[in-house]
C-alpha cells in the first residue's frame, strides 16, 4: 500500500490540487429531514432522493433542483412503496428502480419498485424468478448497479431469523442481474455464471461502473464495507467475460471502510467518507468509540491507470469549508461535479440518538469547458449587448475585451452589419446579467496577456463553422460581389440600385460587427432595441462609477507582441450589456495570467474606461466554477456605431397568408433627422461559383413603409439556412441623411421536413 516516503508525497500532491468545496445555503422549499441510509440518483438536473431514516424511516420523496436551488415534493401516486433505507436505487432515462433495504428494524425486503419521474407513477414489478428458481432474499446494504438493460446486485446483509426482534446477521457475496425492458418494466433475475474468487461477503459497500473510451470495456468496481469488520479492498468484474479479479493499485489506498459514497467522473471513481479506523495519529478518541470514527476524508481512483490519489486524508485535521465527517450520506454526480447530502457524523450513545448532518455540499473535480465564442446581439455607439452559449453547473463567466486601436472613419460610411449566431427564440429583451459576487478571494480581477503571434487569425478563430459570419458587401455594379472585393457597407449613393449582395465568410482582421439577430416560429420576438438597452444600462454593475477618457488602453492593448485582455466583470448569466471595462492602477495591465492583488479583487477598487464609439474590440469569456477559471473561448470582434446613423429595425412581426408572407417592424432611432428609407433582404439559393458556401441576399423591398409582402415566387427561391434550425434569412435596415444603420436579421424558423 505503500511506505511512509510515498505517503508523504502524497499528500504533498494532495496540497497543489486546488479543491473547494461549496456549501449550499441559498436553497429555497421543504428540506429533508436528516437522516443516513438515503440513497439519490439524477435526472438532468434533478437530485432525487430517497428512503434512509433518523429515529424512524422516511417515506417520502424528495427532489432538489440544482439549477433553481429548490426543494419539493413531487405529488407521487400509484404503488407507493414504503419507505425503506440501505436499498438499491438506480436510474435508467427517467425511470427510477428500487430495490430491497431495511423497512423497520430486522425487516428486510427484496421487492423491486419502479418510478416514472415524468408522471411521478410509481409501480410495483414482479421479475421472473432466475433459471433454478430462485429470487435474491431481502437484504439491506447491497449494491445495486446500472450497465445498458441490466442491474448488477452484489452482496448485502440478510437476517437469518424469522423473528424480526431477534437478529442474526449474514453477509451476502451472491452476484444476481436483473434484466430490464426497455421504458418500463423487468424481465427477471438471472445468476450469471462468473470465474474467479469474487469478493468476500460483505455489506455497506460501494460499486461503480466505467467503461473504457479505449476499446469500451465496462467494468464493475466493488471497494470497501463491513464483514464484521471493515473492508479496503478493491475488486474488479469484467462484464463482458464475467471474471472477477483483485485489480494491482499505486498510490496510497484509503483507509478500510463501510457506508461511504463512491462516485465516477471522467476516468476517476472519487471515494468520500464513511466509517474508518481509529488511527493512533488522531487526537482525544472519543471515550465510547475507540476503534472507529466517521470521516470525511476524499481520495480518487484513476480508473485507466489504477492509481490512488489523496484529495483530503483521514488524517488531516478538521479543514475550513470543507464538510464534516459523517456515514451513510449520499453523493450524486452531474457532469464534472459532485454533490454530498446529510448522514451521520456518529452515535452519541447518551443521547440515543444518531447525530445527522442536513447540509448540501458539492465540489467541482475540474474547471469548466470553454464556452462558445461571444456573439453579438446589439452594438450601439457605445455599448455592445452580447451573449454566449450557457454552460451547465457554473457559477459565472469571465468576460473579457481588448481594444483595438482606434480607428479612423471617413463620414457617411456606417458600421457594417453582418450575420451572428442565431438566438435562442426565448430572448425578448435586453435584460442585462448583474455580476457574480462570489466568495472573499476567490475570484479577482484579472488582466492576462496573450501573444500576438499565437493569435489564429480572425478567418479561423473569430467564428466557430457552426457561427457563420457574413459581411455585407457593396459594390457600384449590380449584382454579385466577386469574393476578392474589399468588405464595406451599403452606403447613401448606391443602396438603392444594389440588388443582390454577396455575404463573405471568410474575415480579415479589419473586418467589423454590428447588427442583431432574432428567429421567429409564428410568433413575436423582440429585438432587443435600444431604449431597453439605455434602461438596463445602469444594472450592469451597481458600483461606485470612475470614468476614464482618452485613447490610453487602446492604444496599450498591443505591446511588445503581447496582447492585454481587461475584465468587463463576472456575471451569473450567459448575457452582458457591456458600456466600459476595467483598468488596473496607472492603466496597466498585469504581464501574467496569475491573479493579481487580492485587493484587486473587488472591481470597486478599479478604474472604469468607457467604449467609445467606431471602435473595434475584442471579447472572450470563460467560466469560472469552484475549481476555478476554465479556458478561454474563441476571439470574437466586434464594433462600435458611428454616431448618426439609424438604429436597427426591431419587434419584427411575420405573418404567412396562403399565398405570400407579411412583414413589419417598428422604426428605430435616427439620432440625425427622420429615417427616409427601409431595405429589406432574402437570402436566395444560388449556382454562381464566385458565391459558393457564401450568403447571397436579394432585395425585396425598398421605402418608406414599415411593412414589406414577400410574395410565393419570391420564396421559392429562399435558400433554408442550416446553421442551426432551418430557417429563412431576412435582412431589414434603416437609413436617414447619413446612410444606412445596422440590420437586424431574422430567422424564420421552418419545420424540418
Amino acid at each position: 500500500m505503500g511506505g511512509s516516503e510515498e505517503a508523504a508525497r502524497e499528500l504533498m500532491a494532495a496540497d497543489s490540487v486546488q479543491l473547494n468545496w461549496r456549501r449550499v445555503a441559498s436553497h429555497t422549499g421543504p428540506v429533508p429531514r436528516s437522516r443516513h441510509g438515503h440513497r439519490a440518483v439524477v435526472i438532468r438536473e434533478l437530485m432525487i432522493i430517497f428512503g434512509g431514516g433518523n429515529e424512524g424511516i422516511a417515506e417520502e420523496l424528495h427532489v432538489y433542483n440544482t439549477v433553481t436551488n429548490q426543494w419539493f415534493l413531487p405529488a407521487v401516486r400509484g404503488d407507493i412503496p414504503p419507505g425503506c433505507a440501505a436499498h438499491g436505487f438506480v436510474c435508467d432515462g427517467t425511470r427510477v428502480l428500487v430495490f430491497g433495504g431495511m423497512i423497520e428494524y430486522g425487516r428486510y425486503s427484496n421487492d423491486v419498485y419502479e418510478l416514472q419521474a415524468s408522471r411521478w407513477l410509481w409501480k410495483k414489478l414482479k421479475p421472473q424468478p432466475s433459471a433454478n428458481g430462485s429470487l435474491p432474499c431481502p437484504r439491506l446494504g447491497h449494491s445495486f448497479s446500472l450497465l445498458g438493460n441490466k442491474c448488477y446486485l452484489f452482496g448485502g446483509l440478510a437476517n437469518e431469523s424469522e423473528d424480526t426482534n431477534n437478529n442474526i446477521p449474514r453477509y451476502l457475496n451472491d452476484f444476481y442481474e436483473l434484466n430490464l425492458r426497455p421504458g418500463s418494466g423487468v424481465v427477471g433475475w438471472n445468476i450469471p455464471q462468473t470465474k474467479g474468487t469474487p469478493p468476500s461477503p460483505r455489506e455497506s459497500h460501494s460499486a461503480v461502473v466505467y467503461s473504457r473510451k479505449d476499446h469500451g470495456k465496462s467494468k464493475l468496481y466493488i471497494f470497501g464495507g463491513m464483514s464484521g469488520c471493515r473492508l479496503g479492498d478493491l475488486w474488479e468484474l469484467d462484464i463482458e467475460t464475467m471474471i472477477w479479479s483483485s485489480p494491482e493499485a499505486k498510490g496510497v489506498f484509503p483507509l478500510p471502510r463501510s457506508l461511504h459514497t463512491a462516485n465516477v467522473i471522467g476516468n476517476r471513481m472519487y471515494i468520500f467518507g464513511g466509517w474508518v479506523p481509529q488511527t493512533a495519529e488522531d487526537d482525544n478518541p472519543p471515550l465510547q468509540e475507540k476503534k472507529w470514527k466517521c470521516s470525511n476524508s476524499f481520495s480518487s481512483l484513476d480508473l485507466d491507470s489504477m492509481e490512488w490519489t489523496t484529495l483530503m486524508s483521514d488524517c488531516s485535521e478538521d479543514r475550513k469549508n470543507w464538510p464534516r465527517p459523517r456515514a451513510g450520506h449520499c453523493a450524486v454526480t452531474i457532469g464534472k461535479r459532485l454533490y454530498i447530502w446529510s448522514g451521520r457524523d456518529g452515535y452519541k450513545k447518551a443521547w440515543n440518538y444518531q447525530v445527522c448532518c442536513k447540509d448540501l455540499w458539492y465540489i467541482d473535480t475540474e474547471k469548466p469547458p470553454p464556452p462558445s465564442q461571444v456573439q453579438l446581439i446589439l452594438a450601439t455607439t457605445n455599448s455592445f449587448h452580447v451573449k454566449w452559449n450557457e454552460l451547465p453547473i457554473v457559477e459565472g463567466y469571465l468576460l473579457q475585451l481588448s481594444p483595438e486601436s482606434p480607428t479612423s472613419t471617413g463620414a457617411g460610411i456606417p458600421a457594417p452589419f453582418s450575420e451572428i449566431c442565431a438566438l435562442s427564440s426565448n430572448i425578448t429583451s435586453a435584460a442585462c446579467s448583474a455580476p457574480l459576487h462570489l466568495q472573499s478571494g476567490s475570484i479577482r480581477s484579472h488582466c492576462f496577456e496573450e501573444n500576438a503571434d499565437s493569435l489564429v487569425s480572425p478567418a479561423s478563430c473569430m467564428f466557430s463553422p457552426e457561427l457563420r459570419v457574413d459581411i455585407c458587401h457593396q459594390s457600384s455594379n449590380s449584382g454579385l460581389v466577386n469574393q476578392n472585393s474589399t468588405p464595406s457597407c451599403l452606403n447613401n449613393n448606391n443602396a438603392a440600385d444594389h440588388e443582390v449582395v454577396a455575404m463573405k465568410i471568410t474575415l480579415t482582421e479589419k473586418q467589423t460587427l454590428s447588427s442583431a439577430t432574432i428567429e421567429l416560429n409564428g410568433k413575436l420576438q423582440e429585438s432587443p432595441g435600444p431604449k431597453s438597452l439605455a434602461t438596463t444600462l445602469p444594472h450592469l454593475h451597481s458600483r461606485n462609477q470612475v470614468s476614464t477618457n482618452g485613447q490610453t488602453a487602446e492604444k496599450t492593448a498591443l505591446k511588445d507582441g503581447q496582447r492585454h485582455w481587461y475584465d468587463v466583470g463576472i456575471f451569473q448569466t450567459n448575457s452582458a450589456v457591456v458600456t466600459h471595462f476595467f483598468l488596473l492602477p496607472g492603466g496597466n495591465p498585469s504581464t501574467s495570467n496569475k491573479a493579481v492583488d487580492p485587493d484587486l479583487s473587488d472591481y470597486t477598487m478599479l478604474k472604469k474606461h468607457d467604449l467609445c464609439p467606431g471602435s473595434a474590440y475584442r471579447f472572450r469569456v470563460a467560466a469560472v466554477n469552484g475549481h476555478g477559471i476554465g479556458p478561454f473561448s474563441k476571439i470574437s470582434q466586434f464594433k462600435t456605431c458611428i454616431p448618426g446613423f439609424p438604429g436597427a429595425p426591431s419587434s419584427v412581426k411575420i405573418t404567412k397568408n396562403a399565398d405570400c408572407v407579411h412583414i413589419s417592424w417598428e422604426s428605430p432611432s435616427s439620432p440625425t433627422g427622420n429615417i427616409l428609407e427601409y431595405s429589406a433582404f432574402l437570402a436566395i439559393r444560388t449556382l454562381l461559383p464566385e458565391v459558393q458556401n457564401q450568403l447571397a441576399f436579394v432585395k425585396i423591398y425598398s421605402g418608406l413603409e414599415t411593412s414589406c409582402t414577400v410574395t410565393a415566387a419570391q420564396l421559392a427561391n429562399a435558400h433554408v439556412d442550416y446553421s442551426s434550425r432551418p430557417a429563412v434569412v431576412f435582412r431589414i435596415s434603416a437609413k436617414n441623411e447619413k446612410g444606412y444603420g445596422p440590420a437586424i436579421q431574422v430567422r424564420w424558423l421552418q419545420d424540418r421536413a
